[in-house]
């Protein structure tokens, strides 16, 4: 919209006239460095073996098995951009907006009896050979079985509520769908639509990772069985490599906890689980 081509009208005045500072529009963002993106994927790594892990431990084990010194505040803006944090309780790095609404956890010591329950969603941090994605997903509780799924570039909202929006279209409504207490989650625009469903919305407590205990699984799986394996090169190549994924995920994998079965069969019913005790 600014331009610097000799128009009539100066940066200075077009600033003003958008109320833009002159700092703003000659500032150019700095991206990542090959040492960010290898720290960034070494601290996933280490999240993903142990979810306790806070800045001091990551900073220790960055030291110990790799040799590379950052002081907690690096790590700590490392941590935030990969959206995690230490499961113990804490303040949390991913905080909702205060101008947004939270709602209760709905879920403690209820049993997960059937599909369309619950279903619930989160994001994680995918390291690509030269830069990195987000990935969303939307699982239903009882059969594991993964709905449907995002990539983004960015930690804004849309590629959440898109991949929603394709569960509902897909499957329908579930009694609850459960999130942590994220801003992306917290926004008008996801809770109205699922009110629009007439979905009951639940949240995670601050710092209870493990109130989303099977999305978290779920992101251990992907990454043990795919995403340190395959290393992907660019975006395209792990959007296509994680849809072969799923697709194996839901259908030729078994689980140990839906007693070998696949979470597919489950979901549709074509395999029925036995009533527990």
């Amino acid at each position: 919209m600014i331009t610097n081509t000799g128009d009539k009208l100066s940066v200075v005045k077009q600033c003003e006239l958008l109320s833009v500072t002159r700092s703003k529009f000659y500032y150019v963002p700095v991206g990542f460095s090959d040492l960010d993106l290898d720290i960034l994927g070494k601290l996933d790594e280490f999240y993903t073996e142990n979810p306790t892990y806070g800045t001091r431990r990551m900073k220790a084990a960055l030291k110990k098995r790799h040799g590379i010194i950052v002081g907690r505040h690096k790590v700590r803006k490392y941590m935030d951009t990969l959206n995690i944090a230490a499961i113990y309780p804490k303040r949390r790095l991913s905080l909702p907006d205060i101008s947004h609404k939270t709602y209760p956890y709905l879920l403690r010591g209820v049993r997960i009896t059937k599909v369309n329950q619950v279903w619930s969603t989160d994001i994680t941090y995918i390291k690509l050979e030269h830069g990195f994605v987000y990935l969303t997903a939307v699982i239903d509780w009882y059969s594991r079985c993964v709905l449907s799924w995002r990539l983004s570039t960015t930690l804004d909202r849309s590629f959440c509520i898109d991949a929603v929006k394709e569960a509902l279209q897909r499957y329908g409504s579930p009694d609850i769908f459960n999130t942590d207490q994220g801003s992306q989650y917290t926004s008008d625009e996801f809770t109205g639509l699922l009110k629009e469903h007439n979905v009951k919305i639940s949240m995670d407590g601050k710092g209870r990772a493990l109130d989303n205990i099977f999305v978290e699984r779920l992101w251990r799986t992907v990454k043990y069985e795919d995403i340190y394996l395959k290393g992907y090169e660019n975006v395209l190549a792990c959007k296509k490599g994680i849809k072969a994924f799923f697709e194996y995920y839901n259908n030729k994998r078994e689980h140990q906890s839906l007693r070998d079965n696949y979470p597919m069969e489950i979901y549709t019913g074509s395999i029925k689980l036995p009533v527990a005790a």
